[in-house]
């Protein structure tokens, strides 16, 4: 069944082919990926910022760690509750007042004088970070079918940036004039982002709006997990792979800070420029997905995954080591983060912005569990411990692919000829509108 969404859907080439006259420029998807890296930093900026934020503000230890705890709160509370209404509002206006709004609270955060509103203005921050996902959907739904992946990739692989070098910008800008700094250069580039992407963008996508009221928004991304198999599993492929991913960079840094090392936090938030080798996974990845190879992507990607533990497990006597299993889990990771938004965005394009956004919830419950079971586990059992508990994860992700692969029949690639998706047979409205769905027509494979 996996298989199942490596073909593209007569529905969706159609659908893209009625699209109007915008063309998705190689220019425009690198602003895609820029603005994606811009907004999803916002929710790392503050984690080398912690004691410098604590110490200005008169604030506990146990407060200060809710910095990071609110602002991932606010993110995945934003993932469920306003991703969605990319697939009801117009996504260029949506996109520009969701990122006024970031510029509002991150000036509140930078003015904060108090930890009451430090707090609110990091939970806002991270709610309207998700931003990121809306544009995510945005450039796929732009983007040709046939040219899909490489689009998803590019504007991934600004997120991957993001992430990776969210650390070492804000460690570097608060030395040099101080935490405040930061917030107030971000929510600058955010309201320049704003009014770059208010005149270049469309003013509508090529998807047909659909009339669902807000509750009903909400109950259908429910009903799409519940509906769609490929989704489930390209959900758990992402909690696996981010679970793993948390366990290595939420821990990484005590090892680093302790004996033979003693690394200072700006040398080791430098490791986050060796992650950057990760962005090339995703545009690889995501042209490895427009040529019909999503499940080999997928398995070779997750065996790279479960490798890269063997390096990472000898961090204490070789920094040789710890680089080699970092390029291997990051580029691992990405490949398969990009194929499963690939997959995913093919089942229904008109519910873009609710697949990604209920993907990505997946996302934060496996980043939330791995860093908090490897940081935990750290202190008890020490950094082999940690990575026995990422090569677990990176171990499920790997046998639940070959569970996959092997549980159910392959329907025909829809890129042969007579071939067809699954739900080609579905009426395009199906999901938004509740009519009833015909059961999916299998064209199976010899073996093999």
């Amino acid at each position: 069944m996996p298989n199942s969404g490596e073909a593209v859907t007569r529905r969706t080439e159609a659908r893209g082919e009625e699209g109007s006259a915008f063309v998705l420029s190689r220019g425009v998807v690198v602003l895609f990926a820029i603005a994606c890296g811009a907004a999803v930093a916002n929710v790392y900026f503050s984690q080398p910022l912690l004691v410098t934020m604590g110490q200005d503000l008169a604030m506990s230890p146990a407060l200060v760690g809710s910095v990071v705890t609110l602002t991932h709160v606010g993110y995945g509370l934003g993932l469920f509750f306003l991703v969605p209404l990319g697939d009801v509002a117009d996504r260029r206006r949506l996109i520009v007042a969701q990122l006024l709004l970031l510029v509002v609270a991150l000036t509140v955060v930078a003015a904060a004088h108090s930890a009451t509103i430090l707090l609110a203005g990091m939970a806002a921050t991270g709610l309207l970070a998700v931003v990121t996902q809306t544009l995510v959907a945005f450039a796929a739904s732009l983007a040709p079918p046939a040219g899909r992946g490489r689009v998803v990739g590019l504007v991934t692989s600004g997120v991957v940036i993001g992430i990776l070098l969210a650390r070492t910008a804000s460690g570097l800008l608060a030395d040099l004039a101080g935490w405040r700094t930061v917030y107030l250069a971000s929510a600058s580039l955010t309201a320049l982002l704003a009014l770059v992407l208010y005149r270049v963008l469309p003013r509508r996508s090529d998807a047909p709006p659909t009339t669902l009221r807000y509750g009903q928004l909400l109950r259908s991304t429910v009903t799409l997990f519940a509906r769609e198999r490929l989704l489930r599993l390209r959900a758990l492929f992402g909690l696996l792979i981010f679970a793993a991913f948390s366990t290595l960079w939420s821990s990484v840094a005590l090892p680093l800070s302790e004996a033979p090392y003693f690394l200072s936090h700006s040398a080791i938030g430098a490791l986050g420029l060796i992650g950057v080798a990760g962005a090339l996974a995703a545009t690889v990845a995501g042209r490895l997905n427009d040529r019909g190879l999503s499940r080999r992507t997928t398995g070779i990607a997750l065996a790279l995954l479960t490798a890269s533990w063997l390096p990472l497990a000898f961090t204490r006597s070789s920094l040789w080591a710890l680089v080699v299993g970092v390029v291997l889990l990051d580029l691992a990771v990405q490949a398969v983060h990009v194929t499963n938004q690939t997959l995913i965005y093919a089942l229904h394009p008109d519910a873009g912005s609710r697949l990604i956004g209920g993907y990505m919830v997946f996302y934060s419950i496996g980043s939330a569990t791995g860093a908090i079971a490897a940081t935990s586990l750290y202190t008890v059992a020490g950094w082999g411990a940690v990575c026995v508990l990422g090569a677990a994860f990176s171990c499920l992700g790997l046998a639940l692919w070959a569970f996959a692969r092997h549980g159910a029949p392959a329907p025909a690639d829809a890129t042969r000829p007579g071939g067809r998706h699954p739900l080609a047979e579905e009426p395009p409205d199906a999901v938004s509108t509740g009519a009833p769905r015909r059961r999916p027509q299998y064209r199976c494979r010899p073996p093999g």
